[in-house]
């Protein structure tokens, strides 16, 4: 028996240790804000949080999660206020939108560690999140503006 914390709330779960935690978080949980993308953690459209960092849920399996607090874009925020999540609203971020969730959570990510991050630190940090229509730009932009914001005093997971 697998035992995790799933955006606050103890989960527990007796299956196959090496199914991806994607697959868990989706199907088990029905928590699908994570897209499968590519299947390699190339694309990083599956992007949640294990223990405080980044990490690719297509290929981490539920076995890693053990004891680990994992966080979804549906745990980021009670309310959908996380800094980054109001900056891609405000900047008019998302296009298509399929890889925005994945996106959020490794901006979320990078903010925890680099507060203020510099333009080439978000260019770094957001490397393997690939975004088909291309709007690097604004989520530059989304992120330098949540830098300004401090998610800690809204109740916001990081």
């Amino acid at each position: 028996m697998i035992k995790l914390t799933v955006n606050g709330a103890p989960r527990s779960f007796d299956g196959d240790p090496d199914m991806p935690l994607l697959w868990y978080l989706r199907d088990e949980l029905g928590l699908t804000g994570s897209k499968f993308g590519c299947g390699a953690a190339l694309c990083g459209a599956c992007t949640i949080h294990l223990g405080g960092t980044a990490a690719r849920a297509c290929v981490t399996p539920v076995s890693a999660a053990e004891g680990q607090d994992v966080v979804t874009i549906e745990g980021l925020s009670p309310d959908g206020n996380h800094p980054v999540q109001a900056a891609w609203r405000d900047l008019n971020v998302a296009q298509c939108g399929y890889c925005q969730c994945g996106q959020i959570m490794q901006a979320a990510a990078l903010l925890k560690d680099t507060p203020k991050p510099s333009d080439d630190q978000i260019d770094e940090a957001m490397s393997g999140n690939i975004c088909r229509c291309g709007t690097y730009p604004r989520i530059r932009a989304a992120i330098h503006q949540a830098a300004g914001q401090t998610p800690a005093a809204k109740g916001e997971r990081l």
